[in-house]
């Protein structure tokens, strides 16, 4: 069974830094792709930034400049340093990964369960 676990999230003051991680576990022959995706209540899930095994990455506009996704392919994992946060910023982020599990013939989407990030003064 395929698991993904955050870890990182916080409270921290706007301008201030975080840094989320995820790795991936479990029967996992390939990922293709891990990346962040967030939502702020009362607003829908949305990327924030993704990272392929080929190590091409896409970021959200609002996030460009102040947020890197990086990967360690040999761990399974996935980290998005965040610096000069805004309040805006606040948000549960959840983890992704699309991934091949040994027992499938296809990839899949896969979920963490989220990481609460809170920024305010």
């Amino acid at each position: 069974q395929v698991q993904l676990v955050e870890s990182g999230g916080g409270l921290v003051q706007p301008g201030g830094s975080l840094r989320l991680s995820c790795t991936a576990s479990g029967s996992i022959f390939s990922i293709h792709a891990m990346g962040w995706y967030r939502q702020a209540p009362g607003k829908e899930r949305e990327l924030v930034a993704t990272t392929t095994s080929g190590g091409s990455t896409n970021y959200a506009d609002s996030v460009k400049g102040r947020f890197t996704i990086s990967r360690d392919n040999a761990k399974n994992a996935a980290y998005l340093q965040m610096n000069s946060l805004k309040p805006e910023d606040t948000a549960v982020y959840y983890c992704n990964a699309v991934l091949k599990p040994y027992s499938e013939s296809t990839y899949y989407d896969y979920w963490g369960r989220g990481a609460q990030v809170t920024v305010s003064s």
